[in-house]
């Protein structure tokens, strides 16, 4: 019997050290982390410089009738390591985030964490570690049932929802990263409300000034014109799978694996429905709304965005002149917060404009956390915006905190289902999620036509 103890401890021991480890190294992670991103902050300005030496290079040639074959090959392998390099950065910086991030260990509290919503998680998490376990996963539910009542921070919808709300942190967690994950979420309004009948009232046109003396009359200054934003909403959902035996294992954080599966999953659903989601069952996105037309800011109709058209029937703008309109189109007021969204193949053809003194006007980011600007504006890639195509509204700019609202309703609930795939349980999660143009004056369209 002594030998066994002594074996178990020995094993107990190796198991420890092997915890140790793998914690010590998370930890040092950190350090190579920073390194990386440095080296490739550097490695796209090096590229960069190259891309410009021979674009000039092709722009000598076809002005002088030769053939521009060699600098377009040389040219669109720069643009392909460019593409590589600026995906790896804005990976390292979401590595960044996460590493300097508080995490989440499994039977530990956080700051903040009351007692009662720590003991909902923990039994949350004994539930979600329970396949094929019946007594076991009955007890945890039961738990948890009896928990979500206490835990008035972590329950948000009950009942007829079905499943189990998620741990405040957990779904916390979820929404951070989304955010990393999501452009239009980290440049948008949001708002968490409590009901899927929210309505916002915006001021168009403001409520008037005066000026006045000591003992003048108060005029009644203009009444204000106010208009409803009233956001769609719909059910994102996602559905994370794991193996029975990954739940097992001690060493799985099925917390750190849910809240990345789900942020993942999640965020992508959400990037395609700001952007064009027609408003049925999800938000309605900014491309979606009335149909964009020429009128002014003055005239227009409330939540019709304007567009200024590229002058080609199916090219981007060969002209400066019409990306200026399109920028100082922009009010002043939402011009200094605006941003640039496109996507990548767009952002490919706009590092080669030049402003008349033939300075680029795409710079990459050499500072880590920032992104590449256009004409001194920040650039932000969005997959989901559309190819340049006739009549396509491939590039937006301005101010999208402004311009458009989402909104979040408090909760996200969670169901498992370990039969439809046997030997792995799958997580199905959801919550509630809107989105509509929150004023039109903020956001303006390049329209791919002739006029």
């Amino acid at each position: 019997m002594k030998q066994t103890i002594n074996e178990m401890m020995a094993l107990h021991a190796a198991a420890l050290q092997a915890k140790i480890a793998a914690v010590g190294f998370y930890e040092k992670r950190e350090e190579p982390t920073l390194k990386g991103l440095a080296d490739t902050i550097e490695k796209i300005g090096v590229a960069f410089d190259e891309f410009k030496k021979t674009n000039d290079q092709r722009l000598a040639a076809a002005k002088e009738g030769k053939s521009t074959a060699d600098q377009d090959a040389k040219i669109a392998k720069i643009e392909a390591d460019l593409n590589s390099l600026e995906e790896l950065k804005s990976k390292l910086e979401k590595m960044e985030t996460k590493l300097s991030r508080p995490g989440v260990m499994e039977g530990k509290s956080v700051e903040g964490e009351s007692r009662e919503a720590y003991e909902y998680r923990s039994a949350f998490i004994d539930w979600m570690r329970r396949p094929g376990d019946s007594e076991r996963q009955q007890k945890a539910a039961h738990a948890m049932k009896a928990l979500e009542a206490k835990a008035a921070q972590t329950v948000t919808s009950t009942g007829s929802a079905g499943g189990f709300a998620l741990p405040e942190v957990i779904e916390r967690n979820i929404a951070r990263l989304s955010v990393d994950m999501s452009p239009i979420r980290q440049l948008a309004t949001v708002r968490t409300v409590s009901s899927t009948d929210y309505k916002e009232l915006f001021d168009v046109n403001g409520a008037g000034f005066e000026w006045i003396g000591e003992g003048d009359t108060r005029n009644q200054t203009n009444t204000p014109d106010l208009r409803e934003v009233t956001p769609t909403m719909g059910m994102a959902s996602a559905k994370p799978q794991a193996s029975e035996e990954s739940l097992d294992d001690l060493f799985f954080n099925v917390e750190d694996w849910l809240v990345s599966s789900a942020a993942e999953q999640i965020a992508a659903g959400e990037g395609a429905a700001f952007v064009s989601g027609n408003g049925i069952k999800k938000p309605t996105g900014f491309l979606a709304g009335p149909t964009p037309v020429t009128t002014g800011d003055a005239s227009r109709a409330f939540g019709t965005l304007q567009y200024v058209a590229s002058g080609q029937a199916a090219a981007l703008p060969t002209s400066l002149d019409v990306l200026y309109d399109l920028v100082y189109g922009v009010r002043a007021r939402y011009r200094a917060n605006a941003t640039w969204v496109t996507n990548r193949a767009v952002l490919a053809s706009l590092r080669k404009y030049k402003d008349t003194s033939g300075q680029y006007l795409w710079q990459p980011s050499l500072v880590a956390g920032q992104p590449g600007t256009f004409m001194g504006y920040p650039i932000v890639e969005a997959e989901d915006m559309p190819a340049v195509a006739a009549n396509s509204f491939p590039l937006a700019f301005g101010d999208f905190r402004e311009g458009y609202l989402i909104v979040d309703r408090v909760g996200t609930r969670i169901t498992r289902d370990e039969i439809t795939t046997p030997g792995f349980v799958k997580f199905y999660i959801r919550k509630r999620v809107g989105g509509v143009i929150r004023n039109s004056q903020a956001i303006k369209l390049l329209k791919v036509a002739a006029s």
